[in-house]
């Protein structure tokens, strides 16, 4: 049985989404819709020559126009939306009324939490929702769960996670993948936590810390950022007495986007008539933008509980790079690939239905195997009596 999927949002994440979906998701079509149709019509051309498969059929679509959205989507398995989240309510109730399933790449907390409160309508209509399926939140909540799967108690887990530039470039030592206002964003927060088991706000930029990974990565710093786990600390709310994740970048970033921060250049309030943010952003865009991504991506998590009665420790580490041969990034992948699989699961009903939040989504087993498909090694080093 082949599924007929569409991608809102012919950009990078959205059509590494369909790559992955030409190899895993049983496609008989994918529509690449884009407010530019060039722009749909030059990734139908790439796609088809990366896989040689004939799947891909480009649409203009602009999607705001909820009627034109409705036509699109009437008659699809499964949709991505990879355009920017002012969209995605909009999408999810359209996806409802055509009874198609939907999941997007989420980011922005409080519009998740009105796509969840569409559970009924969503149940009603026999499909999934299922919001924050890029990269964080995403994969690096998935991989969480997966993690708390493998205690009998879970207790505390820590998320840590990051996209780097393969061969940093001083002063910045980081390449941005998507726009420098998400990047903003991230850094301004607040961030949500669970503290003593209770959502807690934590300031971003704090509470920096060293973390050691294997070659080429070595030892990197994290710091708090804001939005990497949307609604989780709600739904671990009393579950968990610690929830944090918090992003990985080479040692020296965190302290000059301090600096950054307390000159004001994060600011939206004018200042002798200009913006901050928008010269902030407009001097330092070019010099962390490249055409040439070589990137790296990498996700750790570890939880603590215990394993009959014994304290216990599981550590699962996930790491991807830039693919000479595609050309696709590794942010691409870890965010176009995990949405792709929950699109291709919930053609396939092996997801709850309803809206649903991403930690309640993908369980520990179908995420091992759907990387497992993907060739993602996930490293698991638990330990007993720790």
């Amino acid at each position: 049985m082949g599924y007929r999927y569409a991608i809102i949002g012919a950009g990078r994440q959205g059509l590494s989404a369909a790559y992955d979906l030409a190899r895993f998701g049983s496609a008989e079509e994918i529509l690449l819709c884009d407010l530019n149709l060039e722009t749909a019509q030059k990734g139908a051309v790439k796609l088809r020559a990366q896989l040689s498969q004939d799947l891909f059929k480009p649409l203009d679509l602009d999607a705001g126009n909820l009627n034109q959205l409705h036509q699109v989507l009437k008659g699809v398995d499964s949709a991505i939306s990879a355009v920017p989240f002012t969209f995605n309510l909009g999408i999810t109730r359209t996806a409802i009324e055509c009874g198609t399933n939907l999941c997007d790449l989420g980011g922005h907390t409080e519009t998740v939490r009105k796509q969840l409160a569409l559970d009924e309508p969503a149940k009603s209509s026999g499909i999934t929702i299922v919001p924050d399926c890029g990269m964080g939140p995403g994969l690096n909540i998935s991989l969480g769960v997966l993690a708390m799967s493998f205690l009998e108690k879970p207790i505390n887990l820590f998320i840590w996670d990051g996209g780097l530039p393969l061969n940093p470039v001083p002063p910045w030592n980081y390449i941005s993948t998507f726009h420098i206002n998400g990047l903003t964003n991230e850094y301004e927060g607040p961030a949500w936590f669970i503290r003593d088991g209770r959502p807690t706000q934590v300031p971003c930029l704090s509470e920096v810390e060293e973390l050691d990974f294997p070659s080429p990565l070595g030892r990197l710093e994290a710091a708090v950022t804001s939005g990497g786990l949307s609604t989780a600390p709600w739904t671990f709310a009393g579950k968990l007495q610690r929830l944090e994740n918090k992003t990985l970048r080479y040692p020296g970033h965190w302290q000059t986007f301090q600096a950054f921060q307390q000159l004001g250049l994060f600011e939206q309030t004018p200042i002798k008539g200009f913006i901050p943010r928008e010269i902030f952003h407009a001097l330092l865009q070019p010099k962390i933008s490249s055409d040439q991504v070589h990137d790296i991506c990498v996700i750790r998590v570890r939880c603590e509980g215990e394993i009959d009665g014994k304290n216990a420790v599981c550590t699962l580490d996930l790491c991807e790079t830039y693919d000479e041969e595609t050309g696709l990034t590794a942010m691409e992948k870890f965010t176009g690939w995990h949405a792709s699989m929950v699109a291709i699961l919930s053609a396939q009903n092996k997801l709850p239905k309803g809206a649903i939040p991403i930690e309640k989504a993908l369980s520990g087993p179908l995420l091992m195997q759907e990387a497992e498909k993907r060739k993602w090694t996930i490293k698991n080093n638990t330990l007993l009596g720790v």
